[in-house]
């Protein structure tokens, strides 16, 4: 799962063009959350569920949820 969120975080960042400290302010309060993830590091559930709300705040036509992970 963080891997796959990191894959996310990381074409979410090249995207949106903003800086991965900046990244991590916006979407979890945490500016060393991709430093740490890419690092090996792991997030909470809640936490993961927080940054992927986020990205699909900002490119739903991207990273909003697929129906299978809405049941």
């Amino acid at each position: 799962m963080t891997n796959d969120l990191l894959l996310d975080i990381e074409k979410f960042i090249e995207l949106e063009k903003i800086g991965e400290h900046r990244f991590g302010i916006l979407a979890a309060n945490n500016g060393r959350l991709v430093e740490r993830l890419r690092s090996g590091g792991r997030v909470w559930p809640e936490t993961a569920e927080q940054v992927k709300g986020f990205m699909a705040s900002r490119r739903p036509d991207i990273f909003a949820p697929s129906k299978e992970e809405t049941r």
